[in-house]
């Protein structure tokens, strides 16, 4: 696996671990079959392949659990997947490193097992990815996604979190064009 990685040799490995990840275009969610609610606001460090992310769970009972973590992502050369280190941080952590400068993403993610599916909101409102996560690399490999896929998109760059922050209105709907979906204005 050829990784776009600065890390010496045999030192890629050492506190991170390979992700098998596979995102799916959707037209539409199966919103009938929600499990799971998490409001999602991710901020893209500048300069850097770091992820800040506060994840707000809310459930039927009004209950709310929040999560935050700083993730590093390296992807391999094709720009699919490749390796992630993720580490939590407490409220203060969050809010020293949520100071830097960075492209703020907004999405809501329900749980359709066995997919995440991803809302977004703003300006990129109408855009719906999936993603489903495996153990080992045969896992994903023998995946058949659900009929309300439109496509994988694994390995088209324009869908990764740091490149959909950055992107604008115009853009998103050339891009999805391309998929032959249309986007309401």
């Amino acid at each position: 696996m050829v990784l776009n990685s600065s890390a010496p040799e045999g030192k890629d490995t050492k506190y991170a671990r390979y992700e098998h990840e596979r995102r799916f275009l959707l037209t539409d969610p199966p919103l009938e079959e929600v499990v799971r609610t998490v409001e999602i606001e991710d901020r893209y460090l500048s300069g850097t392949r770091v992820r800040l992310r506060r994840a707000v769970t809310v459930s039927d009972d009004a209950a709310t659990s929040t999560v935050y973590k700083l993730t590093q992502k390296i992807p391999r050369a094709d720009g699919s997947p490749g390796l992630i280190t993720t580490f939590y941080l407490d409220v203060s952590e969050y809010e020293t490193f949520s100071r830097l400068p960075g492209h703020c993403l907004d999405k809501t993610r329900v749980s359709v097992p066995p997919l995440g599916i991803d809302c977004f909101s703003g300006p990129l409102a109408g855009l719906y990815l999936a993603e489903a996560e495996f153990d080992t690399q045969a896992d994903m490999d023998a995946f058949v996604p659900p009929g309300f896929v439109v496509a994988d998109v694994t390995s088209d760059v324009r869908f990764t979190g740091g490149q959909l922050a950055v992107t604008g209105r115009s853009d998103l709907r050339e891009t999805l064009a391309e998929y032959r979906i249309i986007l309401a204005d």
